[in-house]
């Protein structure tokens, strides 16, 4: 039993070398373990569950409204539908990788036996990087940090008089940026949060709410490599193939930058006109949360320099033990201890989003450890720019730090080859929510301006342009 336990999910040198192209080669690996199949069938229903979680989302209204009319028609008061509140679950995209882990692990008992399927999720899948983004989120999302980010970047802003404009620039240039040295989770919940105040309350286009969604994930993605350490995709790799600060910069930095900044002043010279037109709005108070959050802040006393100072600390000690769990699972908990007893400074702690964004990429990784018997033998057998691309595509479908994972695996990988599959997988981080890591935390911060669901469609769309040009950044510079 302990030698069945430990071979599940199998080996990937361990199935044999085929010949006749990848397609026999994949058809070779699903005779050698047919398991392959039933977990990648799975895997293929959740990512379809993502495109029509929009449309539980919409049945549960119906539903709702209509057994709200129902009983105020019998003179009774509104209650939740247990219908509604079932197809509402069912719409929420955080929880569908999650919800499909269920099925995943009932085909592994039955398959397998309860042992091999607890062994996989206790001891084989690694659950670090979910757990990490959760603490950087909320450690991010705190007032003091907030605050700290908005006066930096509010600087920064007057250089063009802080116009919706100049904050939209702002925000999607320089936090993207700062992804390199305090993550790209941290950066994303900055910089969501910065966008909800400064942008999204000005109610604009929905086309340009999905514009700078788009932008804002391309941006983030590939604005963490100007460092070895703070993007996902980038850490899974630096270790093994000995990159350090200095080669990022030479080979990846210079290049995002440039992409992140071309991108960003066309998509503002295409939405020049209703950027003018937000700017009459800007002292329109929006009557849902953030006029609330703006009157509790009012309501609690100014920050004081060492509260913000203990914070920063917090986010620093989580940044250099991300490899350790036990660590900063357990600086978080003296965190809460801190925040509780300054109180009078903090305003109410998120814990919520965090945790919807961390069970969204558990799910993730849970499905992601059995893909690789398809994702390897793919990108193993491409040229310099079909690998680039094929990482790109791929990057779509699944987290981009499992592609750069298994691009490790692959044996004596050329150095060009290995620039252009982390190339590809950032490049492609802004495609899809699940394309990376930090993804479901900008969704989650900011769905709530997108009455219901994100529409993956749209989202694509919208990110297909700054993809084109972090893709031309890395492969024509």
């Amino acid at each position: 039993m302990t030698d069945t336990i430990v071979a599940f999910p199998r080996a990937l040198e361990s199935y044999p070398v085929v010949a006749g192209g990848l397609w026999n080669a994949l058809a070779a690996r699903v005779d050698a373990e047919p398991f392959n199949a039933i977990a990648t069938g799975i895997f293929v229903l959740a990512v379809a569950h993502t495109f029509v979680a929009a449309r539980f989302a919409s049945a549960a209204h119906h539903i709702q409204d209509a057994s709200d009319a129902r009983r105020m028609a019998a003179g009774l008061a509104p209650r939740p539908s247990v219908r509604a509140e079932v197809l509402h679950f069912f719409g929420e995209i955080e929880v569908v990788f999650g919800l499909w882990g269920l099925p995943l692990m009932a085909a592994i008992m039955w398959s397998r036996g309860w042992d091999t399927a607890t062994h996989y999720v206790n001891d084989t899948v690694n659950y670090t990087e979910p757990l990490f983004v959760v603490v950087i989120m909320a450690l991010a999302s705190t007032r003091p940090v907030v605050a700290l980010a908005e006066s930096v970047l509010r600087r920064i802003a007057q250089l063009g008089r802080c116009t919706p404009a100049a904050w939209w620039c702002t925000i999607l240039i320089v936090a993207p940026l700062l992804g390199s040295f305090i993550t790209e989770p941290a950066a994303m919940t900055i910089a969501a949060l910065l966008l909800a105040r400064q942008f999204y309350d000005l109610k604009p286009s929905m086309t340009l709410r999905y514009a700078t969604l788009g932008l804002l994930f391309v941006n983030v993605s590939i604005g963490g490599t100007l460092t070895h350490f703070a993007a996902p995709p980038v850490l899974m790799v630096a270790r093994t193939w000995n990159w350090d600060t200095a080669f990022m910069i030479g080979h990846f930095g210079w290049r995002s930058a440039i992409a992140i900044a071309v991108s960003t002043v066309l998509y503002l010279f295409a939405f020049r006109r209703e950027f003018a037109s937000l700017a009459s709005r800007q002292t329109v108070p929006d009557p849902e949360s953030p006029a609330e959050d703006a009157a509790e802040d009012q309501r609690l006393l100014p920050i004081p320099w060492w509260v913000t100072m203990v914070h920063l600390a917090f986010m620093a000690w989580t940044v250099l033990n991300a490899h350790y769990p036990a660590l900063f699972v357990a600086g978080f908990l003296f965190f809460l201890g801190f925040a509780k007893a300054t109180a009078a400074y903090q305003s109410l702690l998120d814990i919520k989003t965090p945790l919807l964004v961390g069970f969204f990429l558990a799910g993730l990784v849970l499905h992601g450890g059995l893909q690789g018997w398809w994702i390897a033998p793919i990108l193993s057998s491409l040229g310099e720019t079909p690998l680039f691309w094929g990482a790109t595509v791929l990057t779509a479908f699944n987290d981009n730090a499992l592609i750069t994972y298994l691009a490790t695996l692959v044996p004596n990988l050329d150095e060009s080859l290995k620039i252009a599959v982390v190339e590809g997988a950032v490049t492609g981080g802004g495609l899809t929510v699940i394309a990376n890591a930090p993804n479901p935390a900008g969704q989650a911060l900011l769905g709530r301006f997108f009455d219901g669901p994100i529409n993956p469609l749209r989202l694509l769309a919208a990110a297909i342009i700054p993809t084109l040009l972090a893709a031309a950044a890395f492969r024509l510079l």
